[in-house]
């Protein structure tokens, strides 16, 4: 592996004009793709065989003019006053008009209005799906009844769900990212070429994801989760390369000699890194969830084109940048053949790494029981898909969602819809009235409205109104008891289906893929980091690190977005449960970052042992050598993370923070603090592997022992003034 990188990178340094062209046509190809194939992303979260997405599927089927997209318009009058039909329906009739509306409810024909006569509810059925509600559309239904004086209109429904859009916040994650770079390298050069290298292959893998998403079904969020990845490892990846290019060229060696070096050493690192991380987010799909699927595959295609990106087009970069990648007082000194090492012991890294070896023990201790105490959060943790309700204070969502709460309640918010399907008009009929007297009779129910037929007379729907809200414990314990009743009906089959209901069948569903999901990811990068390090304990220890990280990172989000501790800091208006695929997704991403990192670390402790260093001198230097690139790659990551956070939309809110707080404490806490400690509590016993197991094992030679066997450093006294 080493080989074969170490002459990729001096391939691509030597030939540094081809390679860079053909980035340039493949971005180009990439993006003209993008502008001619590009789709409408999906916002729906629907799984294939539970019992809510049957139950539209057959509406879609069977009812066809209630499968489209539906709107509420909520109308209230003055303190003290009454709605009347007249004063209503203007806004009736305006929403009537919207294109693509079937039919919007006089409130009044339709029992919709509170006891006290202030509140009432249009609702508006589309002849289309929300993704086929065009701007003008949902403008068109924001402008219904905004001409009526005196009353009060809200706008919501599931066509008033906005897509999240990447904005200026993102921005200040970026120039974070590249301050910190500035501060690492000490020069502009090597700071704009390493961000410069990020943003390539991450313009390279939007622009073939928006290619496909006229193919695909794109969800919303996927490609801010690209994004985010793309721009954190891709930085990340051209960091640790290019500090090894620089601690090269220190030594002696030419540019192309460096590139090559960098390549086969750190370049072994970023592959096996990238592939972790690969791996992780590839093995959503066993969750059989699509678009967590979608989601996961786009964010893995992203990190492999950064990995690329890293091996072959930041090679060629170096080779225009000359040793401008250097501070310029580095780039004032002549260097001798003879290699020289350009630490000797000293820097905050050999001291950290010191201090660490002599209180290893405390370390340990201390550590374990922190992070131990702040994932005590988790046990509370609840897990749904975020409704109107957490959105954003005066957004028109949220206001409809209030102003429904104060004149109805919130069980208005979280109707539910009973769907039953029978072989005759008679035999649906009366299920249909033995369904309703059931679901009457449930705990938890408000109300339930009559029948409404298709035309066939074989489908009747039944519009629930549970006592509680849509993402209220309670409410899911209604959905579940109705569900077992409404199974002794005879004469036709029911399903219970509605926002609130697939939400309760999405956290079902990934609460049960979890732990298998969990168990593949894990055996399999526990795998490929005993391939790596050749050793049994280092990637064991590598798990259980980070299962720390993972519970106080659980934890600290609870506290946070479920429990509403310093929501104020994080821009969130209302906590409430966690959205249900957070689990899932962050223990995949996070599982691949922390792997990162401990490649990024490790490594250099077995570069050094294999070279015949002592193990614990070993670690010492490893954390000395690495340790700033790691913690300069964690603060970027952080970075990036972290300019998602402010974001209005509550999924990518909680995304990006339980990100940033998780490459933080996996960085600093359990990397940097409880590895070194325990490599240097197992000493040589760190790199042990059972004879036989060692001899199957194929040998990757990701610290470049065989290279530097094989092919001998090649130095040139050189002026590095020059470039």
């Amino acid at each position: 592996m080493a080989i074969l990188l170490y002459r990729l990178g001096r391939l691509s340094f030597r030939r540094r004009g081809r390679v860079l062209a053909l980035w340039l046509l493949l971005l180009a190809l990439l993006g003209g793709g993008a502008a001619a194939f590009s789709g409408p992303t999906t916002s729906k979260f629907s799984i294939p065989g539970t019992e809510s997405q049957k139950a539209l599927d057959s509406l879609s089927r069977e009812f066809p003019q209630a499968g489209g997209a539906t709107g509420t318009i909520v109308v209230a009058a003055p303190e003290g006053q009454k709605l009347t039909p007249p004063a209503v329906a203007p806004v009736t009739e305006e929403a009537a008009e919207v294109p693509g509306v079937l039919a919007a409810v006089d409130p009044f024909a339709s029992k919709a209005v509170s006891p006290d006569g202030r509140y009432a509810l249009i609702q508006v059925q589309f002849d289309s799906g929300v993704d086929g509600i065009t701007d003008a559309q949902r403008e068109a239904f924001r402008e219904a009844g905004a001409s009526v004086a005196d009353l009060r209109v809200e706008h919501g429904g599931e066509i008033m769900r906005g897509v999240p859009e990447v904005g200026s916040t993102e921005i200040i994650g970026v120039a974070v990212a590249a301050l910190v770079l500035v501060l690492t390298f000490g020069s502009l050069v090597a700071a704009g070429m390493t961000l410069l290298n990020a943003l390539v292959g991450v313009a390279a893998g939007m622009a073939g994801l928006f290619a496909l998403s006229s193919t695909i079904e794109l969800t919303s969020t996927a490609p801010i989760l690209a994004l985010m990845l793309g721009l954190a490892v891709g930085i990340d990846y051209a960091l640790f390369i290019t500090s090894r290019y620089r601690h090269y060229l220190l030594e002696g060696m030419d540019g192309e000699e460096a590139a090559g070096r960098a390549a086969g050493t750190a370049g072994s690192a970023v592959v096996f890194a990238g592939a972790t991380v690969v791996i992780a987010l590839a093995g959503l799909a066993v969750a059989g969830v699509p678009f967590l699927t979608v989601m996961g595959l786009a964010a893995a295609a992203t990190v492999a084109l950064a990995v690329l990106v890293s091996l072959t087009l930041l090679p060629a970069v170096l080779g225009f940048a000359g040793t401008r990648v250097l501070p310029r007082k580095q780039r004032a000194q002549d260097r001798t053949p003879a290699p020289a090492p350009v630490e000797a012991g000293a820097g905050f890294g050999f001291r950290w790494g010191r201090i660490v070896a002599r209180l290893r023990i405390p370390v340990l201790v201390i550590g374990v029981l922190g992070l131990g105490a702040l994932a005590l959060p988790v046990q509370d943790m609840r897990l749904a898909l975020p409704d109107a309700g957490t959105e954003a204070v005066g957004s028109p969502n949220r206001e409809a969602y209030d102003l429904t709460t104060e004149g109805f309640g919130e069980g208005f918010n979280g109707r539910l819809v009973a769907v039953v399907s029978g072989d005759t008009a008679q035999a649906t009929g009366a299920a249909a009235k033995e369904t309703a007297a059931i679901v009457m009779e449930t705990d938890g129910v408000l109300a339930v409205a009559a029948p409404q037929m298709n035309e066939k007379g074989t489908t009747a729907l039944l519009a629930v109104i549970p006592e509680t809200g849509p993402t209220a414990a309670a409410t899911e314990d209604t959905v579940n008891e109705i569900r077992d009743r409404v199974e002794d009906v005879k004469g036709a089959s029911i399903a219970l289906t509605g926002a609130t209901a697939v939400g309760i069948d999405v956290s079902e569903k990934l609460a049960g893929a979890l732990p298998v999901y969990l168990l593949l990811v894990v055996g399999l990068s526990v795998l490929l980091l005993m391939l790596v390090f050749r050793s049994v304990l280092v990637p064991l220890k590598a798990a259980l690190g980070f299962l720390l990280t993972i519970g106080a990172t659980f934890g600290i989000t609870v506290a946070i977005f479920q429990e509403g501790h310093l929501a104020d800091l994080v821009g969130l208006d209302t906590p409430g449960p966690l959205v249900s695929f957070l689990p899932i997704l962050l223990i995949g991403i996070l599982f691949g970052l922390a792997m990162d990192y401990e490649v990024f670390l490790v490594s250099r402790m077995r570069e050094d042992f294999v070279h015949g260093a002592d193990a614990r001198e070993a670690v010492i230097s490893g954390v000395g050598h690495n340790g700033r690139v790691v913690t300069a790659a964690a603060v970027i990551m952080t970075a990036v993370f972290g300019g998602f956070v402010f974001m209005p939309d509550p999924i990518i809110k909680s995304i990006g923070f339980a990100l940033a707080i998780g490459v933080l404490i996996d960085a600093f806490v359990v990397r940097m603090a409880l590895v070194p400690a325990v490599m240097h509590l197992l000493g040589r016993a760190a790199w042990w592997l059972p004879r036989p197991v060692d001899r199957v094992l194929p040998d990757l030679d990701i610290e470049g022992e065989r290279l530097q066997r094989e092919i001998p450093v090649q130095r040139e006294p050189v002026e590095l003034v020059k470039s």
